[in-house]
């Protein structure tokens, strides 16, 4: 058979694009612009190429002109340039493409080519003598025409998908590239053998069969079809986070356009750059050094490994996630994701200064606590003072009229020393009393804020609670019972001043729970547990309601309503845990009652450096 060759690679490319053309078919359900118009072109090629089987045919088994195939041939040759233009325009528009009327202009040279092929017998205007051989073909006006507005369009469409490829660079480019390859090699091919060399008009369709190659692996490794990394390109573009690719040796391949404003660099110039040569120094603080570290280790445990940055004028903060980019289990690069902590900095400040002026107040509050119970405190030491003063004012009298009395004997003298040191005792006492209450309530007005570490013993906590917390009991009527299942000169290390709060608070919650019925008690228990000092706060009361339960050491909750804070567990909690390195729980029934639990640990006197 003549032309055996040409026939054979004919059917090869058919069959090839019979197949591509069902795959696209099936891939996807929504029929997308940039779907379609690859739909079409493959339809395009592959009906020109069963055209010039038939041809072939022709030539060998019939009479029959040649010319007359070469009519129909042309139809899908023609529209050709228009799908592939249509290809290119809804790729680079992420399948949002307008077909506007204006295209339709498109059509207006190929439908006049149609009409001159199909009437070029009589004007001959397209050929003047036709043959299967290009060197023996001689070409009308019109078929330069038809040829520059061929060429024409497929060089736009070319430019617009490499345009394409190198705005969105990366993997995406080796799609644009392909296809562009492959839309090039028939145009290349057809060129020179109109200008260069002498063949037959069956390469052209033939070198195609390149086309549907290039086309197919741009399609099934590197999925032309799916244009959203195109819509993910610009989306990253957009958001306030910064990226930048690295390849397996290190060098940039790629960033956001985020990392170009931030850092005052443009891709083109970094692009093929090894990362750790770029000077970041210049303009942010990376507090962990070990990036380079970090780029060999994610190559292979495919773990993500997180730094904390900030710029230098501190207008932004970052926390940097470095991480390998897998294909196949092999890594194939690395990502490094600049996050935007800003706001996060900026809001956990704010709540830290709104966090300390609350506590602030709460702190204040418990002082007017202490205040109000302080006179109570000290009325009857006073009371009691002035009561032995009077006393001892009487036995000074006495003692004086009785000097030049000579009924009074050495033993009476001996009897109103003794009833003297007797009050002088009393007063004694009650002064080492208001001693211990000054003491106690100067240590936490005046030493609230200072969180210095201290060992103090059992002993001293529970003098200061029982002296800070004795109005408060009397005036509600409650009886704190008080259990000690530890040496009362056990250690704790810490601030004696905040955990005396925590504690006073908790009786104080204690207190309320009894909701102003008298003969309340209220058990402090002290034990030891493992290395542990646990300090229970049990009441006898009306409980916690379930929902505030949920939320009680992790929100700002109250159950006394307007006439509570919240803040009073929400800070105890914190103090224990920040402050002492310990726990804070509790348990609770509606009705029975509600047990607090401090865990602390215990330390010895070492451990305070």
């Amino acid at each position: 058979m003549q032309y055996l060759g040409y026939f054979i690679g004919l059917i090869i490319t058919v069959i090839i694009e019979i197949l591509m053309f069902r795959y696209i078919s099936k891939r996807s359900s929504k029929r997308t612009p940039v779907l379609r118009a690859f739909r079409y072109t493959i339809l395009c090629m592959s009906s020109w190429c069963i055209g010039l089987i038939i041809q072939i045919l022709i030539i060998n088994y019939t009479n029959i002109n040649p010319l007359f195939v070469d009519y129909f041939i042309y139809i899908p040759v023609v529209f050709l340039p228009i799908a592939l233009f249509y290809v290119a325009i809804s790729f680079a528009k992420d399948n949002n493409v307008d077909f506007k009327k204006k295209y339709g202009y498109l059509f207006i040279v190929p439908l006049i080519t149609i009409f001159i092929v199909w009437t070029n017998s009589i004007h001959h205007l397209f050929y003047k003598s036709y043959s299967v051989h290009t060197g023996d073909t001689v070409f009308g006006n019109y078929f330069y025409v038809h040829s520059i507005y061929t060429y024409g369009l497929f060089a736009v469409s070319i430019f617009i998908m490499l345009k394409n490829s190198i705005k969105n660079s990366g993997m995406f480019s080796m799609q644009s590239l392909l296809i562009a390859l492959g839309a090039l090699v028939p145009v290349a091919v057809n060129f020179s053998g109109m200008t260069i060399f002498d063949m037959n008009i069956y390469v052209t369709p033939i070198s195609f069969f390149c086309t549907v190659i290039l086309h197919s692996i741009a399609i099934l490794k590197y999925d032309f079809l799916n244009v959203s990394p195109i819509a993910l390109k610009r989306i990253v573009n957009q958001m306030s986070d910064l990226y930048i690719v690295l390849n397996k040796d290190g060098q940039i391949s790629d960033c956001n356009e985020p990392f170009e404003r931030v850092f005052g660099i443009k891709k083109e110039k970094i692009i093929g750059k090894a990362f750790l040569e770029l000077d970041f120094a210049s303009k942010i603080i990376i507090k962990n050094k070990k990036i380079g570290n970090f780029l060999e280790k994610v190559q292979s445990d495919k773990k993500v490994y997180t730094v904390d940055a900030s710029l230098k004028d501190q207008s932004k903060y970052f926390s940097i996630e470095i991480s390998g980019i897998f294909s196949d289990n092999h890594c194939v690069g690395i990502l490094i994701l600049f996050k935007d902590t800003t706001q996060h900095i900026l809001d956990m400040e704010t709540l830290k200064q709104n966090q300390n002026t609350m506590m602030e107040r709460e702190r204040l509050a418990t002082l007017g606590q202490m205040v109000g119970g302080i006179a109570h405190n000290l009325k009857t030491p006073i009371m009691s003072i002035a009561g032995a003063m009077s006393g001892l004012e009487d036995l000074i009298n006495e003692y004086d009229s009785s000097i030049d009395d000579p009924e009074v004997t050495a033993s009476d003298h001996h009897d109103i020393a003794k009833d003297m040191r007797e009050w002088i005792t009393k007063v004694n006492s009650y002064d080492s009393y208001m001693s211990d209450i000054i003491s106690a309530v100067k240590g936490q007005a005046v030493n609230m804020t200072d969180d210095t570490p201290t060992l103090f013993t059992i002993k001293e906590l529970l003098s200061r609670i029982n002296i800070l917390m004795k109005h408060e009991l009397k005036n509600a009527g409650v009886t704190l019972n008080t259990l000690l299942k530890v040496d009362e000169d056990s250690e704790i290390v810490g601030n004696i001043n905040s955990l005396v709060q925590v504690i006073n608070n908790l009786i104080s919650n204690a207190i309320q729970s009894y909701g102003g019925r008298p003969n309340g008690i209220i058990d402090l228990i002290i034990d030891k547990k493992s290395d542990n000092i646990v300090l229970q706060v049990i009441d006898h009361g009306s409980g916690i309601p379930e929902d505030i339960q949920k939320k009680l050491f992790s929100e700002m909750v109250t159950t006394k309503g307007h006439n509570g804070t919240g803040l009073g567990l929400f800070m105890s909690y914190s103090t224990i845990k920040g402050h002492f390195n310990g726990d804070m729980n509790f348990t609770s029934k509606i009705g029975e009652g509600t047990t607090f639990n401090v865990i602390l640990p215990m330390k010895s006197k070492t451990s305070i450096q």
